[in-house]
């Protein structure tokens, strides 16, 4: 069960208390004075994260493995064989919107 910190409104003392997380603040009774006007209190928490819970991790990993799998793929052989090379044969003239021969 989770512990809550609580004001009271009559006495304005503060106060903790073990209770279910089904129980309402408002029934909540101040040790201190009796009365029932507690109010909860945002309580400072702390959490540890632990393994592969990290913010991010799904996201790193996912990447991880697409650029292994693109690093196999890339040592794969072409599908239809060698692939075709551009040809270096000469330079395309301007004017008659051919290959000029050197």
């Amino acid at each position: 069960m989770p512990i809550y910190e609580y004001r009271c409104g009559k006495c304005e003392k503060q106060f903790d208390a073990t209770q279910s997380v089904h129980v309402r603040p408002e029934d909540t009774i101040c040790p201190h004075c009796q009365a029932q006007e507690a109010t909860r209190l945002m309580s400072a928490s702390t959490t540890v994260v632990k393994g592969t819970h990290k913010t991010g991790f799904a996201e790193q990993k996912a990447y991880n493995m697409l650029d292994e799998r693109m690093d196999k793929f890339a040592k794969l052989p072409p599908l239809m064989g060698k692939r075709a090379a551009p040809e270096t044969g000469g330079l395309p003239d301007p004017a008659s919107g051919g290959i000029t021969e050197n």
